[in-house]
């Protein structure tokens, strides 16, 4: 799958679906009850809200204290943690996508050479945790792991 996305064939996943009317009642119950709050948890709603509003017409839930601009991160609720792990399993190349997500993430700008030693062995030491390891795409990973360890052990 890897190979698509570098020949530009892209592959898509199932998206997360929810009703909406659930997902906003439950993004305010979280909002209320359950997180953790400084502030006001209190939600200012639209009131007489009919089908097709207009693009002008304000009719989102607004809280009452948001500094952080959270509200309404459904990701921050709970509400989607199933499909996260359903998506974590995916496996591409034979490495399920959690662990190809670290291995990107180790790699950014402000990354020093001993930090991504450390993210490329506790990656290596997570795929070979895995059940898959039989699979020839997980041994070819763990082979490419061992040269970018091999690399990043070279003088500059």
């Amino acid at each position: 799958m890897l190979s698509n996305v570098i020949s530009g064939s892209p592959i898509l996943f199932e998206p997360f679906i929810e009703f909406a009317k659930y997902a906003a009642e439950y993004r305010n119950y979280h909002w209320q009850h359950v997180r953790d709050a400084r502030g006001d948890p209190g939600i200012d709603s639209s009131h007489n809200v009919g089908p097709y509003p207009s693009k002008s017409d304000q009719i989102a839930d607004r809280p009452r204290d948001d500094s952080g601009g959270n509200f309404g991160r459904l990701a921050r609720t709970g509400i989607m943690d199933s499909h996260k792990e359903k998506l974590n399993e995916i496996p591409l190349c034979g490495i399920k996508t959690m662990f190809w997500r670290e291995f990107l993430k180790a790699f950014q700008e402000s990354t020093t050479d001993e930090q991504a030693r450390v993210a490329i062995e506790r990656l290596r030491e997570r795929v070979q945790k895995t059940a898959d390891l039989p699979s020839p795409k997980s041994q070819s990973a763990l082979t490419i792991l061992a040269e970018l360890e091999r690399l990043l052990e070279l003088p500059s």
